[in-house]
């Protein structure tokens, strides 16, 4: 019997990082679970696009990853599909300015939850399928977790506490299940643009003076995922153009 394919669930996945996420482990070989909260339009392009190279290759789950109820059903789902769990890539992350003397608990309340609170239950509720099968997974964080910026308090808070979590998972998890961190620099500009000021404020402060590609993360990704990193746990991985040496 031919070996069956490895099987990713990775959230946010329709758009952005995400997709190129998606793109490279379905490259790499992976089935994957695809998580998307109001993107159906993309996800379903996506969808369509690994479909054609490879049928019966994904699965698409749409869930508001704010709701606690859906983190295990997403889980339940993509091994009720597949059969099996091998990865975990929590990618999705709610993202808006957050400034201190204006931020709201209901925005603390939101951008905790998306970004910390569900990558831990999703790890949670994965643990026992990637125990059983020396599984991986890779949280993406952001380096205003290490760098904040003025106008993003409350979301670097958040990224912060990721990079906790994925350090408790890492230890709590061991030795059958490895937890990373990959934290973005400049790889795209908000959906909404940006000040050019700010912008060019944050190329002057990166070494290698220009943005990322999504690629630069998928290919990072992979590489914690895969055989390659298998004596690497517990690690963030900034892929920033060296702006953390700053």
């Amino acid at each position: 019997m031919s070996t069956p394919r490895r099987v990713v669930l990775i959230t946010g996945a329709a758009r952005r990082i995400g997709a190129a996420i998606a793109r490279r482990l379905h490259a790499d070989g992976y089935d994957l679970a695809l998580h998307y909260r109001g993107s159906a339009v993309d996800m379903r392009t996506l969808v369509d696009e690994l479909e054609a190279a490879r049928p019966g290759s994904t699965l698409m789950l749409q869930a508001d990853l704010a709701t606690f109820d859906r983190l295990p059903e997403l889980v339940a789902k993509t091994v009720g599909h597949y059969g099996h769990l091998d990865a975990l890539v929590n990618n999705a992350s709610a993202f808006y300015p957050t400034p201190a003397g204006n931020a709201t608990p209901a925005q603390w309340d939101e951008l905790f939850a998306v970004n910390a609170r569900a990558p831990f239950f999703l790890a949670q509720a994965a643990a026992p399928h990637l125990r059983a099968v020396h599984g991986a997974i890779v949280n993406i964080a952001d380096v205003y977790a290490d760098l904040p910026r003025a106008d993003l308090a409350v979301y670097a808070a958040s990224k912060a506490a990721l990079l906790a979590v994925s350090r408790g998972l890492a230890v709590s998890l061991a030795p059958e299940v490895r937890v990373n961190a990959v934290s973005p620099g400049a790889i795209l500009w908000p959906d909404g643009g940006i000040d050019a000021e700010v912008q060019s404020g944050l190329l002057a402060q990166t070494p290698l003076g220009r943005v990322g590609e999504p690629d630069d993360i998928a290919g990072t990704v992979a590489w914690l995922l895969g055989d390659a990193a298998g004596y690497v746990t517990g690690q963030a991985i900034r892929v920033d153009g060296g702006r953390g040496i700053r």
